[in-house]
């Protein structure tokens, strides 16, 4: 009972789902101010996933019906896990497993998977096409994300479970305090901008070009799951870099506003990058990914491994 608790309520789904929607609010409200618009108010984001909720879910004639509904369930479901496993080791120190590093790992390539599944699924040439560009990109971004990520368990002396990356940070001071941190914090800023999928790596729905690409056959409570899981993602994956490089969170006296600082500094940090550059191609995107990126993400582990 205590572990469905913690799933469904806190720190899981609702937890979760309510900081995703407020974080896709202060998006949306910091986009608006870079272009001089006034933004939506701030339960805007509920209303749209209510608005989705309420509609009919329309299915492609041809589509594999199952596939494309479980889809998106998946992958919410895979977020959710994440954000259990990822407060679970800030808040109970006692919690977690080993390698449970590596489970966040996969379950952080499920919500890709699902849209890929899903567009697949759906028998539309767009949606396909969509599908296509996030097989690509999740290729892309994973190899420097998996690099990004040694460095803390390298200079933490081969510590593979989360609460042990923030026992070592509570006492040897933050990774993102050496250079290798900073570099490998540098590498994961711009993965996780891809996992987002955010300009400049947006190509998978690339409205202008491919109509919403993954998503252009989803309608009602399905692409209202797609939303959420995406808000969700806003949440939890910046949540996740302030464990590795920033010690985690605390709430304790003046450590429970530095703890929501942290998490602000990646949210804004997020959202200037996607206000600031354009879409890449998908080729531009595998090059830079592939390449300066993943060459960066070996640096840092070169340099965590001599001890900078």
């Amino acid at each position: 009972m205590e572990y469905l608790l913690k799933f469904l309520i806190f720190p899981g789904f609702l937890f979760t789902a309510f900081a995703g929607i407020m974080a896709s609010w202060f998006d949306r409200k910091v986009t608006a101010r870079v272009q001089w618009r006034v933004g939506p108010p701030i339960m805007q984001p509920l209303y749209d996933i209510v608005k989705l909720l309420g509609k009919e879910a329309v299915v492609p004639k041809d589509s594999a019906v199952i596939t494309f509904l479980a889809a998106p369930c998946f992958g919410l479901a895979a977020v959710t896990i994440v954000s259990v496993m990822v407060w679970n080791a800030m808040l109970w120190q006692n919690s977690g497993f080993i390698g449970d590093l590596f489970v966040v790992i996969y379950f952080l390539m499920v919500p890709s998977i699902a849209l890929i599944i899903g567009g697949f699924a759906s028998r539309n040439p767009v949606a396909s096409l969509g599908a296509s560009r996030e097989m690509k990109l999740m290729l892309a971004d994973e190899l420097p994300f998996i690099l990004a990520v040694l460095v803390p368990v390298i200079q933490s002396g081969g510590a593979i479970r989360l609460n042990q990356l923030m026992a070592y940070q509570h006492t040897h001071g933050m990774v993102a305090g050496s250079v290798s941190g900073v570099i490998a914090l540098i590498v994961a800023v711009i993965t996780v901008q891809a996992k987002l999928t955010l300009v400049p790596f947006d190509l998978p729905e690339a409205e202008t070009e491919l109509m919403g690409g993954v998503e252009v056959e989803y309608s009602g409570p399905p692409l209202a799951i797609i939303r959420l899981t995406r808000m969700m993602m806003l949440f939890t994956l910046p949540m996740f870099l302030v464990l590795l490089f920033w010690g985690g969170v605390e709430f304790t006296g003046w450590s429970i506003l530095w703890s929501v600082l942290k998490y602000l500094f990646f949210l804004v940090l997020i959202i200037l990058i996607r206000n600031t550059n354009p879409r890449l191609r998908t080729d531009q995107a595998i090059r830079f990914l592939w390449g300066p990126v993943t060459l960066l993400g070996i640096a840092g582990v070169v340099l965590a491994s001599i001890g900078m």
